[in-house]
């Protein structure tokens, strides 16, 4: 790796580098003197107004075609709402699109810093991507068969956006190499495994077990990608340490 996350330098961000300010800082703080005038009232106030003016974030979409009509019918008649479940297919169709992008990503970092002991080969992050891949190709193929539009986003989709988007912002950035990066990946697979855990959950609610049964292979391949994710990235983090364990300690 060109460098790592522990290299000294010019870090100025601690008050121990200006020690004439520090004494004065600390006084202010004990001070409690504010920053502005008035308290916190104000803006939860103009917060509960805007909530109270503002829409709900996004809808379903109504079913395009008489297929995907007829289930959203049936199930209502139940006392079902497919419609959740919809919403959390387009969840997970925008997360795996966003997760096939971000092993891309990834992909570029290891030609770049390359892997070290007990670390990823380039070969495992392909294996990721493509799985990636697939999963959203299921995803798509599912909202398809039930009648839903998988060009749409959904509510859930639009908020697992906004919630994730930290992941994709550090493999993007130049100045991260791969190990910083999956810490990144780290984050997104653990939210990837809860929500199959939670559409294999709705599936079966809704009586969809040959779809829960296709989610399942899915939920086994993303807890392996966890796993794998979570071991390079120990890996990566002790052996800059020194600190290094079974495995992935070097041979000399």
């Amino acid at each position: 790796m060109k460098t790592t996350s522990s290299d000294v330098g010019f870090n100025r961000t601690g008050i121990q580098t200006s020690p004439l300010e520090t004494e004065e800082a600390i006084e202010g703080a004990r001070e409690g003197i504010p920053s502005s005038p008035g308290d916190g009232s104000g803006i939860l106030a103009v917060r509960a107004a805007y909530s109270v003016e503002s829409p709900n974030v996004g809808s379903v979409p109504v079913p395009a075609t008489f297929k995907g009509l007829l289930t959203t019918t049936k199930d209502f008649l139940k006392g079902n709402k497919s419609t959740v479940f919809i919403d959390k297919l387009g969840e997970r169709l925008a997360f795996e699109r966003s997760g096939v992008r971000l092993y891309e990503a990834a992909l570029a970092k290891f030609d770049l810093h390359g892997t070290w002991p007990g670390g990823p080969s380039r070969e495992q992050i392909e294996s990721i991507y493509r799985d990636e891949l697939n999963h959203f190709a299921l995803i798509r193929e599912t909202m398809e068969t039930l009648g839903a539009d998988p060009t749409a986003v959904t509510p859930s989709a639009d908020l697992i956006a906004v919630a994730s988007k930290g992941a994709p912002e550090v493999l993007a950035d130049p100045r991260t190499n791969l190990v910083q990066s999956l810490e990144a990946l780290l984050v997104a697979e653990l939210t990837d495994n809860a929500g199959w855990e939670l559409l294999i959950e709705l599936a079966r609610g809704l009586g969809q077990d040959a779809l829960a049964e296709q989610f399942q292979v899915a939920l086994d391949a993303e807890a392996e990608h966890l796993l794998l994710v979570r071991r390079w990235h120990a890996a990566g983090v002790t052996g800059e340490a020194g600190v290094w364990s079974g495995a992935a300690a070097p041979a000399f």
